[in-house]
């Protein structure tokens, strides 16, 4: 495929994330709506190319692990996972409602797909390590990628892990932080500051790259080109805008918690339609 067919392709399956992460909140009447739009890109990428893994065979040994740690932002992971063909589309309307295995936070077991119960914020990038170290120690192919909030690297245990991956030389380990600078009671600057976020990264060990994490080339070069350095761990740190894709939700805080109503769906869906 060539890479504008890739672009196009990863387009419309952010946008499909995006139209039915909506859908589902709406539905549910859940929150972390702006946290799901804003990794829908990232998302669409690494299951449009950059992950190896197979739907028929989602416990395939040989499979890349994903770990999407920031587990509000379920509503992207469970769309993708539908979209690519892990399960029905249709079980997409179960969300949020009782008795369902596809909950406000990821779930383990039950759901094709996903490794790990996620949502207790700080616990992903251990995980991360066990599996990236198991690998290594088996001698498999597979790498594992962890999906970050940057309010989540305010947790003490984050900066063990980063620690212990270095250690180990776990270049089989790929942190993405999705850096959209909102967190759940405020702006990462107001509630812990956390630049040089990069610098410290890379200070701890890891090979860092920072990128626009709305940009498709830029995603896409930074995910194929790990490890940055053999024997080092990985850490893309991806800007991005909380509630990228529908313009009223865009960098607000509001949109962490806030259920969107019959109209705001109708409006934010059509602003989907338009891109």
């Amino acid at each position: 495929m060539k890479k504008k067919q890739y672009i196009d392709s990863y387009k419309v399956l952010a946008t499909q994330i995006r139209a039915q992460a909506l859908k589902m909140a709406h539905r549910g009447k859940s929150c972390h709506i702006g946290s799901s739009l804003s990794i829908a890109d990232i998302i669409a990428v690494l299951y449009g190319k950059i992950l190896r893994l197979d739907p028929v065979r989602p416990d395939w040994a040989r499979r890349d692990r994903f770990i999407l740690s920031k587990g509000h932002s379920c509503a992207a992971l469970y769309a993708v996972l539908a979209e690519q063909g892990f399960f029905h589309r249709d079980r997409l309307k179960t969300y949020y409602q009782n008795g369902s295995y596809l909950a406000g936070h990821i779930n383990y077991p039950g759901i094709p797909g996903v490794e790990v119960s996620t949502g207790s914020l700080g616990h992903g990038l251990s995980i991360g390590c066990g599996m990236a170290l198991v690998g290594k120690r088996d001698k498999m192919p597979y790498r594992v990628f962890v999906l970050l909030g940057d309010g989540e690297c305010n947790e003490g245990e984050i900066w063990e892990a980063v620690l212990f991956a270095q250690q180990h030389q776990l270049d089989n380990l790929i942190a993405i932080v999705d850096y959209n600078k909102i967190q759940g009671m405020g702006s990462t600057e107001e509630v812990l500051k956390l630049e040089p976020l990069a610098k410290k990264w890379s200070a701890f060990g890891w090979q860092t790259q920072e990128i626009n994490g709305h940009n498709f080339q830029q995603i896409e070069k930074a995910l194929t080109s790990i490890p940055f350095r053999p024997g080092k761990p990985s850490c893309i740190l991806a800007r991005t805008v909380k509630g990228k894709g529908v313009s009223f939700m865009e960098d607000k805080l509001l949109w962490h918690y806030k259920v969107p109503s019959d109209q705001e769906l109708h409006l934010a869906l059509k602003e989907l339609e338009e891109l």
